[in-house]
């Protein structure tokens, strides 16, 4: 690997510098921003770390749960990997603007790789108006004395979309714990009929400006109904006039019926995203 001039962890003297890098792309950036904004730059409140490159903060990267490279040329992806692989990996996930992915992975997979999956083209899309399709008026917020309805829904949804089982080896209690979180933050959306989540959908970050949806699912007995999108313009409803955010996200370039959908609601898109699971 070119050893170029090193990628530095970032301090809270970096602090504006960081929150202009995130600003210059809200859209993009909304998984950052939404922690930064909290906790600011420091790890151990950040839940991570945050690496810069170049003295203007030409690069800029998230290392926690997921690796997030947000911004920097080929270079500055040389210099991120060189930092990563000091030390064991610990990330579920490669997951940002594509471009920035995929040069970050094509330096990393000579010692990560074989990755389980590459998914090269993640449309990334947004709606900053209220949404063309009429919302669903019976997906509401999940109440936190659902959770054990709601769950069964999240987990078929993460199986479905990543490939795994959330609650298998071990990880039950914790992604129960992480979907309550959800819940009692008023950011887990859902149709319920006799007992049984038939649509969901999750606010997963927000940061002042940017809201991303994630986890999108319909129940196998009611998809090509039309609920899904209805659904959707539900909880892009509710972040765009009830929390005055853009709201975001992104969308397997393979999944059609989706895009066909978010379309319909109104969302265009705006760039692409990757992901590399592990």
């Amino acid at each position: 690997m070119l050893k170029l001039a090193g990628a530095r962890l970032l301090e809270e003297r970096d602090a504006v510098g960081v929150r202009s890098v995130l600003d210059s792309d809200p859209v993009a950036a909304c998984m950052v921003a939404s922690r930064v904004e909290v906790a600011g730059v420091h790890p151990l409140r950040l839940g991570g770390e945050l690496w810069g490159y170049g003295s203007k903060l030409d690069g800029l990267c998230f290392s926690g749960v997921n690796l997030i490279p947000l911004r920097g040329r080929p270079d500055a992806m040389r210099a991120f990997a060189d930092r990563a692989l000091r030390r064991r990996r610990v990330c579920s996930s490669l997951v940002g603007p594509a471009e920035q992915v995929l040069n970050l992975w094509a330096e990393l997979e000579p010692q990560w790789g074989p990755a389980r999956e590459v998914r090269a083209d993640q449309p990334l899309m947004v709606l900053s108006e209220p949404p063309r399709v009429a919302p669903d008026p019976l997906v509401r917020p999940v109440r936190p004395d659902e959770l054990d309805i709601y769950l069964p829904a999240a987990v078929a949804m993460f199986t479905e979309e990543v490939g795994i089982d959330p609650s298998s080896d071990g990880g039950a209690a914790g992604y129960r714990a992480r979907v309550a979180e959800l819940i009692a933050r008023g950011r887990a959306f859902a149709r319920i009929e006799g007992g049984q989540v038939v649509f969901k959908a999750e606010i997963g970050a927000m940061s002042r400006s940017v809201g991303q949806i994630q986890g999108v699912w319909v129940h196998p007995d009611r998809r090509s109904t039309g609920i899904g999108t209805a659904g959707t313009a539900a909880v892009a409803d509710r972040l765009v006039r009830g929390f005055r955010r853009t709201a975001s996200l992104y969308v397997n370039d393979y999944n059609i019926g989706a895009r066909i959908a978010y379309r319909k609601v109104g969302f265009q898109e705006l760039g692409s995203f990757a992901t590399v699971l592990f």
